[in-house]
C-alpha cells in the first residue's frame, strides 16, 4: 500500500519532500482556487471539506503516492512551518492494473515565484528516483495540457520522449522506460538526497533522548 511514504522525508538541495497531511491541507486548498492552476491541472475546485477528503483518500489509497514540496532551505532547522513553506506538490499514480512497474508521474509548483528555479525538477528526479527504488517503477508517463510548455520541456530534459498527443483533450503524454542506463543517471542525480523519517523531524528536539 502507499502508505509506504507516510512517515518519509526526503531532502534535497532546492526541496524537501514531506508527506500530504492534513495540516497541508488549507495551502493546497488556497492555491487550487486559481484557475490557472485548476486548468493546468484539469482539476475542479473543491471546498475545504472535500479536500480534507481528498487526503485521507489520498494517504490511503494503494494506487497513489504523494509529497508535498517545501522549499528545503526555508524549511531546514524547522524555523519556518511546513504550511509556510509550500511550493507545490508530486505525485505518482499507479494507474495500470495490469502493470504495477508503470508510474504516472505530476509535479505542480502551485506558487509562481518559485516556477524557473529548478524546484519541479529536482522533485521530479527526487520522486522519480523513489519510485524506481522503493515502489518497482521501471516506467513512467506524464500527461501535460498542451499549453504548459514549460512543464514539456522540462519532462523533455528529463529524458522523456512525447509518445502520444490528445486533441481531445489537449494533452500530450511522455514518457521514459528506466533503463540501467536511466537507472544509473537517475541515481547519480539524486545522490545527495537524504531520506529521513518524518516523525522524527517534526518531534521537537530533547523528545527522542528521554
Amino acid at each position: 500500500a502507499m502508505k509506504i511514504n507516510q512517515n518519509t522525508v526526503l531532502q534535497g538541495q532546492r526541496v524537501t519532500l514531506v508527506p500530504y497531511t492534513a495540516a497541508h491541507v488549507p495551502r493546497y486548498h488556497e492555491w487550487m482556487q486559481s484557475e490557472e492552476l485548476q486548468r493546468l491541472t484539469a482539476s475542479e475546485p473543491l471546498s475545504l471539506e472535500q479536500e480534507y477528503e481528498m487526503q485521507r483518500s489520498w494517504r490511503d489509497d494503494a494506487d497513489k503516492c504523494t509529497f508535498i514540496v517545501l522549499d528545503a532551505e526555508r524549511w531546514s532547522g524547522q524555523a519556518c512551518a511546513d504550511e509556510d513553506c509550500m511550493v507545490g506538490d508530486v505525485n505518482l499514480f499507479l494507474t495500470d492494473t495490469e502493470d504495477p512497474t508503470l508510474g504516472e508521474i505530476e509535479i505542480m509548483i502551485a506558487e509562481p515565484s518559485y516556477r524557473g528555479r529548478g524546484f519541479g525538477k529536482e522533485a521530479t528526479l527526487m520522486m522519480m528516483a523513489y519510485g524506481v527504488r522503493n515502489l518497482g517503477i521501471t516506467k513512467f508517463e506524464s500527461k501535460i495540457g498542451q499549453e504548459n510548455e514549460a512543464s514539456i520541456c522540462m519532462f523533455k530534459k528529463l529524458h522523456f520522449k512525447e509518445v502520444a498527443v490528445n486533441s481531445v483533450f489537449q494533452e500530450v503524454t511522455l514518457r521514459l522506460d528506466v533503463s540501467n542506463q536511466e537507472r544509473r543517471w537517475l541515481l547519480e542525480q539524486t545522490n545527495h538526497v537524504e531520506e529521513k523519517s518524518y516523525v522524527e523531524l517534526k518531534l521537537p528536539a530533547g523528545v527522542l533522548e528521554s
